[in-house]
């Protein structure tokens, strides 16, 4: 039976929507392809959340080297750790989403481990970019982010597929229990490869759409080991982090941190503390009934990340996130474009060494959670 969920509207209306499928396959592709996040990053690794780059829809996979392509992938993505994910959506109406679609991402695996020359890859992520009119360099420079530099990046890609180490997706609107069962005992068996499914249902009412991803197949087990051959996480706390941050970008940037950091807690911002293995972070967040408000982030390689993908009410609108970035662009050298106001842009510390720079940079996060408070009083009236 369709399932139904509840959406209260400014007015403290209820909308019922309700569970529908998706009128093709393509669909749920394109959204993909449009919005990563819908693969759920964070179900996938709570303590660092996996972050997507679309490298192309529909790669060419061969069936022996040098041959012609003879299978063709739905997306190819890469996180932030330089791993690839192959995903292979199907709907829940596809009998083959049953048996079917479990051997033929064996066999995408299998051959793209071995015939896929990072050069491929790269070259098929620019093809993309540039289609889609778009700067690959801008692109994976944003993605990125400050200090991480992209030679390195493809190179770890290339590691990463001559050891096997890729994560095979299943997406649709619902995973039958068929394929569950098999997914999980692949995760549990197989290594440094992970395998997992990714429920993407999809809910609708009174010209509305909600998309509800759920991520299945990582059993505790298979997950706890995984973790621990990856190497386990670092939880970073306020020495370790202005430790690392003066060794790597001097006493100039820890002070601009610092100042930062004083003015997140003078407003009694909640801080998280990252848990990055290699990269230490804190995350000033304001909690209110919309949930985690993320505001900016700072990191010990010396980045200042501006989180506006994960923003709530009323700078989840691509209206009031301009507006931001209006008064943030006026501060001398910070560039904010125009296709990452649905992004975390990124630019470096240093930028704010200058004492009137910083204090512009704050007083923009002052008229923020003015904001914020403002959506909080109205919801009250």
């Amino acid at each position: 039976m369709a399932g139904r969920i509840y959406l209260r509207n400014g007015d403290s209306k209820l909308i019922a929507m309700e569970e529908s499928p998706y009128d093709s396959e393509g669909l749920l592709q394109k959204l993909l392809a449009d919005h990563p996040d819908l693969l759920a990053g964070d179900q996938i690794d709570a303590a660092e959340p996996r972050r997507w780059l679309l490298v192309t829809r529909e790669m060419t996979v061969l069936g022996e080297q040098d041959g012609a392509g003879r299978w063709s992938l739905d997306h190819l993505f890469l996180d932030q750790d330089a791993v690839p994910a192959l995903v292979e959506v199907k709907r829940s109406s596809d009998t083959r989403i049953r048996r079917e679609v479990i051997g033929q991402m064996l066999d995408y695996a299998a051959n793209a481990v071995a015939y896929w020359p990072v050069e491929e890859v790269k070259a098929q992520f620019e093809r993309r970019c540039r289609g889609d009119g778009l700067d690959p360099e801008a692109e994976l420079s944003g993605f990125l982010g400050d200090g991480q530099d992209a030679s390195t990046f493809w190179q770890r890609v290339k590691t990463n597929l001559q050891a096997g180490r890729v994560r095979l997706i299943f997406v649709a609107d619902e995973i039958p229990s068929e394929l569950r069962r098999v997914v999980e005992f692949l995760n549990g068996q197989m290594d440094p490869a992970e395998v997992l499914a990714i429920e993407v249902k999809q809910f609708v009412g009174e010209n509305l759409q909600t998309l509800v991803p759920r991520v299945l197949g990582q059993t505790e087990t298979a997950r706890q080991r995984k973790s621990a051959d990856r190497g386990l996480a670092r939880q970073w706390d306020e020495p370790s982090f202005f430790n690392a941050l003066r060794q790597r970008r001097g006493e100039q940037e820890a002070a601009v941190a610092r100042r930062l950091l004083e003015w997140a807690r003078g407003h009694r911002l909640r801080i998280w503390w990252g848990r990055g293995k290699q990269d230490g972070s804190f995350f000033p967040m304001y909690d209110n009934r919309f949930g985690k408000n993320f505001l900016f982030s700072v990191w010990t390689y010396g980045t200042v990340e501006l989180q506006f993908q994960h923003m709530r009410p009323p700078f989840s609108t691509l209206e009031e996130r301009r507006h931001l970035a209006g008064r943030l662009t006026a501060i001398d050298g910070l560039v904010i474009s125009e296709t990452s106001l649905a992004r975390r842009p990124s630019f470096a510390l240093g930028l704010l060494c200058e004492a009137d720079r910083a204090a512009r940079f704050l007083e923009a996060f002052d008229w923020v959670l003015s904001e914020i408070k403002k959506v909080e009083n109205k919801e009250r009236e």
